[in-house]
């Protein structure tokens, strides 16, 4: 019997082949085993134009994002130093001067 691996996602191990895919029954998630053999981390955050973003990076909006709770918005060009990426909807955690700590979404972003 061949073993295969869990689904990434909901870690359930009823994963089936298809083609050259593994499919989850229990979430519907389709992965190729070649591809996320390569990520060593588990999750890999990309920025609006597909570079590879890392702890510790610097960035720079590329929109004006509002800011929830006050009349202000953070204007694009706004470089956002040492970064802190964490798996989550808005994977960037981060401090902007005159906002405080932030969380923003990578795609609103560009590395610096």
């Amino acid at each position: 019997m061949i073993e295969l691996k869990p689904c990434p996602l909901c870690k359930s191990e009823y994963t089936y082949e298809m083609d050259n895919l593994l499919v989850c029954p229990e979430c519907g998630h389709e992965w190729n085993p070649e591809e996320t053999e390569t990520t060593a981390e588990g999750f890999v955050v990309k920025d609006s134009n597909g570079n590879i973003l890392q702890n510790g990076d610097s960035v720079v909006t590329i929109k004006n994002l509002p800011v929830k709770g006050t009349s202000q918005s953070i204007k694009a060009g706004t470089k956002v130093r040492n970064i802190r990426l964490v798996d989550s909807d808005h994977n960037i955690d981060c401090k902007i001067d005159g906002f405080g700590a932030m969380a923003l979404k990578s795609e609103f972003v560009k590395k610096a």
